[in-house]
């Protein structure tokens, strides 16, 4: 940066009081955009498709404790060559109070909130 003139600071110069006038930039048009969700990839060689679950569940898991706004539910495993064969990892089924299911997929018995003591619901058979 030459003299403070990156393109990017965007401001007319000091007023009289040395405060900041009005902006260059309009302000944006209408509503802003909502968030949107992302996807990460992670690559990793196992042995078949029952170990790299077991592998992608651990992951998936241990990524939830240290980054807890991932969504962890949203998980999934697919071949690296065939992302349009994913398959869940997790249950993700809707509890009475709009909870989810925190348990790894096709799990038997009953569903159950995530957390310790997360509420239990179901009638056990799935």
């Amino acid at each position: 940066m030459r003299d403070n003139g990156s393109p990017y600071w965007r401001w007319m110069r000091l007023g009289a009081g040395g405060a900041r006038e009005t902006s260059l930039l309009a302000p944006p048009h209408g509503p802003p955009r909502p968030t949107r969700f992302y996807t990460v990839h992670l690559g990793f060689t196992a042995a078949d498709r029952a170990v790299a679950r077991e592998l992608a569940v651990g992951y998936a898991e241990a990524l939830s404790l240290l980054r807890p706004e991932l969504a962890l539910g949203a998980a999934a495993l697919s071949p690296a060559d065939a992302w349009h064969h994913a398959e869940r990892l997790f249950c993700g089924a809707v509890g009475p109070d709009s909870e989810r299911c925190a348990d790894v997929a096709d799990h038997p018995g009953f569903h159950h909130a995530p957390g310790p003591g997360g509420l239990g619901w179901g009638d056990g058979d799935r």
